[in-house]
């Protein structure tokens, strides 16, 4: 089973930067899309981005669109989101996992808040 370790956020104020990592274990990291997703107090989880297995395409929700970017390392078995222009609607405990079901099981989270 592929173990999910989420790393890389924190206390950041609107208008900053964050790149958070995801980590995984095992060999089938480089053949599955990859997805972020974050969770807000009181709010379903939404997707933020996804990638697919070679890193030769990405989707961004329209809310992050132009200020978040995915990308992949593979042979880390890595995944990275790097957030710019941080507003405070993208605090949340921000998640990755692959781009199918099933989910493999859920890592930790890494929360992100923006606040001033």
């Amino acid at each position: 089973q592929v173990q999910l370790v989420e790393s890389g956020g924190g206390l950041v104020q609107p208008g900053g930067s964050l790149r958070l990592s995801c980590a995984a274990s095992g060999s089938s990291f480089s053949i599955n899309a990859m997805v972020w997703y974050r969770q807000a107090p009181g709010k379903q989880r939404e997707l933020v981005a996804r990638i697919t297995s070679g890193g030769g395409s990405t989707y961004y929700a329209d809310s992050v669109k132009g200020r978040f970017t995915i990308s992949r390392d593979n042979s880390k078995n890595t995944v990275y989101l790097q957030m710019n222009n941080l507003k405070p609607e993208d605090t949340g405990l921000y998640y990755c996992n692959r781009g199918l079901l099933p989910w493999w099981s859920w890592g930790q989270g890494t929360q992100v808040t923006v606040s001033s």
